[in-house]
């Protein structure tokens, strides 16, 4: 066997450098050109990616470092917070226990009192005044006074005595319907009508008519009327209508309503 057939036959990575070669550029791409110690080719070359990763970590560890920092500022400024609304807290416990001490203590509802004694004093002077001028007063008038007011009370109760008797009173008045029936279908209808209406009494007053039909061709008349309760009864409508014995058979009081 030669020594070529002996080289063939061995695993031998004759091309490393090259693959070398392609791994730095393409680290140098993804992370930017490589410092001028690192840039070696060979076997040296692999020593260099340690270097990076260490490099990565210190990165990230730096990071951490900060975001640490920031939530110590936070923890802080919210301990700091804290102890303002707590501050805040108790003065207004002291402020609501102070106004209550107040509104409950005597000494503040004796202030107006002092401050209402001049006024008192005052006033008792004047009344002083009022009763000097009182002593200065004529007596001997006093008669004319009292005869002067009870004329004038005479005077206000006659004028409402004559404003209460112009006034007009309220009349109570009923609406009353009534149902006339004749003695058969023979009987004149519009002469019946006629001889309920000629009844005229003092507070009745006639309204509209109609005729309904009872049966077997009789009809009857329903007419309505107005009455003051005072003056018209039903029994005084039923007595003057039944006396046209010629047409009126009976009279009936279909509704009664007070108006």
């Amino acid at each position: 066997m030669s020594g070529l057939q002996c080289l063939a036959s061995e695993n031998i990575w004759f091309d490393k450098h090259r693959y070398d070669e392609a791994e730095r550029r393409f680290y140098e791409g993804a992370n930017g050109p490589a410092p001028q110690h690192q840039a070696r080719t060979g076997p040296h070359a692999a020593k260099g990616r340690p270097q990076k990763r260490q490099h990565r970590n210190s990165s990230s560890h730096g990071g951490d470092q900060e975001l640490v920092s920031r939530m110590k500022t936070l923890e802080l400024e919210n301990q700091t917070l804290h102890k303002v609304v707590q501050d805040m807290r108790a003065a207004l416990q002291k402020l609501e226990s102070r106004v209550a001490f107040l509104e409950k203590s005597p000494s503040a509802a004796a202030v107006p009192s002092s401050k209402a004694a001049p006024t008192q004093q005052v006033r008792v002077e004047n009344g002083d005044d009022d009763e000097d001028d009182d002593d200065d007063m004529d007596l001997f008038g006093s008669d004319e006074d009292d005869e002067e007011t009870a004329r004038l009370k005479q005077e206000r109760v006659d004028a409402y005595a004559a404003k209460k008797a112009k006034k007009p009173a309220l009349i109570a008045k009923s609406s009353i319907l009534l149902d006339v029936k004749p003695w058969d279908d023979e009987t004149d209808m519009a002469k019946l009508e006629e001889c309920v209406r000629s009844v005229q009494v003092d507070g009745l007053l006639w309204g509209a008519s109609k005729l309904l039909p009872v049966g077997y061709g009789i009809k009857k008349l329903q007419i309505n009327c107005v009455v003051e309760d005072d003056k018209v009864g039903t029994d005084l409508l039923e007595e003057e209508i039944t006396k046209f014995e010629d047409y009126v058979q009976s009279v009936d009081v279909a509704a009664f309503n007070k108006i």
